[in-house]
């Protein structure tokens, strides 16, 4: 047995953690939610930049929708709606099946957005209801503007992925805007099953602290963070305040491990895939990861659920200088900033594909201009 169908069976769930039209129009997601348990997408700025200024996969849709005249952030929105709609469909019978628990996907609202709890909660209504599938999230940043939107869109009725998340605490203040959203639908009397993830960031975790830690400590600090955090999800969903709502009909935000492809050449592809093992979770991963994984037959032991010795280690990345707390407030901000630039790095390939488009220069993604 493949190792994403002995992970899948012990309660873990693997999604992939981009999507372009050259994925669905190949059959690759399809094979990929076939062949290696995949339940799930989620979407990357980054890729879909590369996809629309690197191929001609989006070129027919850009040129109708250039007659139709939009431009920009609207073309673009068209665009991700149109594929992940489509990812949707491919993945609505594993929805249908596991009673809404698997089988989503995943659109964030414009990064622009972050400092704007009302213009956040605006949007993700509106492509909410564009999408018109019911195992659709709409990604919210973990900001506190962010988190102020997600308690209302909850309460709305919108699914949610909550992201920019690092560490336990801002884990926490994601966990509870979303079950404040859902203690005021139960006590306006609406249905409290009203889905949502809660996404940790763990490679870049190891990668700020390269050069700064003891040989011993290198390609730890992420995985530590990930069973303090997975300690405090377990004792979240184990409070009483959580059952209130649980016996009222709710269901718990799952926790998704995200970032989670090996970055340093010092560990294997899998290193935190292995790690990461955990039930009631989602572990998103790219394809190549996932590749990698699909490949072998074992995927080490489950992540304890008292944390193990995080604790322990934390106390060492703390001795040896790293402020846990500074550094996740500085990941979660730079987290932002790149994620700002990828939005302008995809408005300008939606915008040079569209005049290459409307003046008749492009050929394709070989022959150039």
């Amino acid at each position: 047995m493949r190792a994403t169908q002995q992970l899948h069976e012990l309660g873990q769930s693997l999604w992939l953690d981009h999507i372009t039209r050259d994925l669905l129009n190949s059959g690759t997601l399809k094979h990929y939610i076939e062949e290696w348990s995949v339940t799930g997408v989620t979407s990357d700025l980054t890729a879909f930049a590369h996809a629309i200024g690197n191929s001609t996969a989006y070129d027919a849709a850009i040129r109708n929708k250039i007659k139709g005249e939009k431009l920009g952030e609207d073309l673009f929105f068209e665009l991700a709606i149109e594929d992940l709609c489509h990812a949707a469909d491919l993945l609505r019978p594993i929805y249908d099946q596991t009673d809404s628990v698997n089988g989503w996907v995943s659109l964030g609202v414009s990064p622009l957005l972050t400092q704007d709890s009302a213009s956040i909660l605006a949007a993700a209504k509106d492509l909410y209801f564009r999408a018109r599938r019911p195992n659709f999230f709409i990604t919210i940043p973990g900001s506190a503007e962010g988190l102020s939107a997600v308690e209302e869109a909850i309460a709305a009725g919108v699914p949610i992925n909550v992201t920019l998340m690092f560490s336990r605490e801002q884990y926490l203040t994601a966990a509870e805007a979303f079950l404040h959203g859902i203690e005021r639908r139960i006590a306006n009397g609406l249905s409290p099953n009203v889905a949502s993830i809660a996404s940790l960031s763990i490679g870049q975790w190891d990668e700020a602290v390269t050069g700064k830690v003891p040989e011993p400590l290198c390609n730890r600090l992420g995985i530590a963070i990930a069973r303090r955090t997975y300690k405090a999800y377990r004792e979240f969903l184990g409070s009483r305040r959580w059952q209130r709502a649980f016996n009222a009909g709710a269901r718990p935000q799952r926790l998704l491990w995200t970032d989670t492809g090996a970055k340093s050449p010092d560990i294997p592809n899998v290193f935190y895939i292995k790690s990461l093992a955990a039930p009631l979770t989602i572990n998103a991963m790219s394809s190549g990861t996932l590749q990698a994984f699909a490949d072998r037959s074992d995927f080490g032991e489950l992540m304890p659920v008292d944390g193990g010795d995080c604790e322990t280690l934390l106390d060492r990345f703390a001795q040896a200088g790293i402020d846990i707390e500074n550094l996740a407030t500085q990941l979660q901000n730079e987290e932002a900033d790149a994620l700002v630039k990828s939005w302008f790095e995809l408005m300008t390939a939606i915008a040079s594909k569209s005049a290459a488009l409307t003046q008749g220069h492009y050929y394709d993604a070989v022959g150039g201009y």
